[in-house]
């Protein structure tokens, strides 16, 4: 199985690129537009990290739209969730300050990073784990990541969090 999920992410990346006619379901990304080809393994993981770790800082301050400047702010962003697929930025946005609506609910947040793999030169595939410590109940769960490397740095482009 653990062969097998490289071969999922480039299956799911490539969906993402996929020509989508359907106007109410997710806009198709820019596949062919190449920023920069960054090969430094090491470079890109310390940006990606630094991505998560100011998620986590903007998330335990309460700051929602901090939290977010991780992802892409486009109608192609895809979050996951256990209520299916958001198409989004705003969407997404949106759900989380309707699930997390205030301190109780959003807690403590802490991730813990599986892995990280590239798929090119401009993309990289992430799984983790992440934490909720919450006076209203602890949560936690996985998640998996594919960002892309931009002309704003790395952003998250497909979030699936369960």
């Amino acid at each position: 199985m653990k062969k097998m999920i490289p071969f999922i992410a480039i299956l799911f990346a490539q969906n993402l690129c996929a020509q989508n006619n359907d106007t109410t379901q997710q806009k198709p990304i820019d596949c062919f537009e190449i920023v920069s080809d960054v090969s430094d393994y090491k470079e890109n993981i310390k940006a990606i990290q630094a991505i998560l770790d100011n998620q986590i800082t903007a998330w335990n301050k309460g700051d929602l739209e901090a939290f977010m400047s991780g992802y892409l702010k486009s109608d192609s962003l895809v979050f996951i969730g256990k209520s299916g697929p958001t198409y989004g930025y705003d969407n997404t946005l949106n759900n989380y300050k309707k699930n997390y609506p205030d301190a109780s609910h959003m807690g403590k947040l802490n991730f813990e990073i599986v892995s990280m793999k590239p798929l090119g030169g401009n993309y990289y595939f992430v799984i983790g784990k992440w934490y909720l410590k919450r006076t209203v109940g602890d949560i936690n769960g996985v998640y998996t990541l594919v960002l892309r490397n931009t002309k704003d740095g790395w952003k998250i482009i497909a979030d699936h969090s369960s």
